[in-house]
């Protein structure tokens, strides 16, 4: 993960002219080529599916981010066939999808928003400990995947809480 988001750093600022969409896409892209194991290819898949959310968007209005994460999430799951549950990165990034769209429904702010995001993800990490891995390589653990905090969890946590903070400018 640190290799490629060190790589996304460097398409950071995007040229001029360039909309999110194709941040995001280049961001997707950059992650699949870069990160091994089944991160690289499931946060690449995710990137490229909220770009396609966002497409020919210059500015992001707070329902736009609640689209990119919808569609960031549904990318996930396709390509990983995970359900919440399966101790993976889909155990943070669907309680926080959620908190964020019933946050933007009490009519929130787009940072109060994103900060109900980053707590129900931080809780679905915290959830994923008693849990046993049924995907991905933690799987092969069995029994011995409990009583440990998943990573793919954690960095989607990390992930949401760049984003915030993003937002906050």
């Amino acid at each position: 993960m640190d290799r490629g988001f060190q790589k996304v750093r460097a398409l950071l600022p995007p040229p001029p002219g360039q909309d999110i969409a194709g941040l995001l896409k280049a961001v997707g892209m950059t992650l699949i080529s870069s990160v091994g194991g089944a991160a690289g290819p499931l946060y690449g898949t995710g990137f490229l599916r909220a770009a396609s959310a966002v497409a020919g968007k210059q500015e992001l209005m707070a329902t736009d981010v609640g689209s990119l994460l919808q569609a960031m999430l549904a990318g996930i799951v396709e390509r990983g066939k995970a359900a919440p549950g399966a101790k993976t990165m889909v155990d943070a990034l669907t309680p926080a999808v959620d908190a964020y769209h019933r946050s933007l429904a009490a009519g929130v702010s787009l940072q109060e928003a994103l900060g109900a995001a980053v707590r129900s993800a931080d809780d679905g990490v915290r959830a994923t400990i008693p849990m046993q891995a049924t995907k991905g390589r933690a799987s092969y653990l069995g029994e011995r995947s409990i009583g440990h905090q998943d990573p793919g969890a954690t960095s989607c946590a990390l992930i949401l809480r760049a984003l915030q903070a993003a937002a906050a400018g």
